[in-house]
């Protein structure tokens, strides 16, 4: 019996897009802790023919929502390449909302978080949004922060190794 996935084991990376790798921080083999929106829908028209009881359904392309990738804000305001903190990846990218694109990857995995199957890709994704980390002095929760990408496609498989 095959066994059901748990939200754990739905894991998001994103890799620079290879025209601007230079200029965009690195994330590395990071994995963001929260994965939302890719819902993808298609607009219709129906269409009534004088008369008729049922429409003739005209149907447009479909789109791809909105993806939001959130993750747990560090403050290792380290300035390595590979090694900078979260909180500086994000300070780096705040004048390039609505100009720096990146690879989606996300990959399902097994309960022993290994082995990624069912993975899909979103290539050249535009960050459109990053919400900074909220603030309560009364609270012990982690801080976190998201990065919110316009997507033009999805496609399955796997183009980066796990």
């Amino acid at each position: 019996m095959p066994s059901k996935v748990s939200q754990r084991q739905v894991l998001a990376k994103i890799v620079p897009q290879t025209a601007q790798a230079e200029i965009l921080p690195k994330w590395g083999e990071f994995r963001f802790a929260q994965l939302s929106g890719g819902e993808i829908t298609a607009s219709v028209e129906k269409i009534y023919q004088g008369g008729d009881k049922h429409p003739t359904v005209l149907c447009a392309p479909y789109e791809i929502g909105d993806i939001t990738l959130t993750a747990h804000l560090d403050d290792d305001y380290t300035e390595s390449t590979d090694a900078a903190g979260l909180a500086w990846k994000v300070a780096e990218l705040r004048p390039l909302v609505g100009q720096a694109y990146y690879d989606i990857h996300v990959d399902v995995y097994n309960c022993d978080i290994q082995d990624a199957k069912n993975s899909r890709q979103y290539i050249d994704a535009l960050l459109v949004g990053i919400t900074e980390a909220e603030g309560d002095a009364s609270s012990g929760a982690p801080a976190t922060f998201s990065m919110t990408f316009a997507i033009q496609d999805v496609s399955p498989g796997n183009v980066f190794s796990s």
